[in-house]
């Protein structure tokens, strides 16, 4: 039996909320065409990822990926900011 490690995702959002507790809420808008309508559509998912930290605030761009679970939904981590909005 080989071990191979599971390749980790990279995504990329918005941060909407910074209130909790070395926690960040990251909105991730992913776009796709309908199979059915033909037409461009969005669809947004809310991701909690943990900020130990606390360098991400609320209007940054961060990368983050997946990781060992942390609490029931939280799986995610910050790796970086991208752009910020409190320079």
């Amino acid at each position: 039996m080989t071990m191979e490690k599971k390749i980790k995702r990279v995504l990329c959002g918005e941060v909407v909320s910074d209130k909790m507790d070395k926690t960040i809420v990251v909105k991730v808008v992913s776009t796709f065409m309908d199979p059915e309508f033909h037409k461009i559509r969005k669809k947004i998912k809310r991701y909690k990822v943990h900020d130990a930290q606390g360098i991400a605030k609320m209007g940054d761009v961060v990368e983050f990926s997946e990781g060992r679970p942390i609490s029931k939904e939280k799986y995610m981590y910050l790796a970086r900011v991208v752009t910020s909005q409190h320079d």
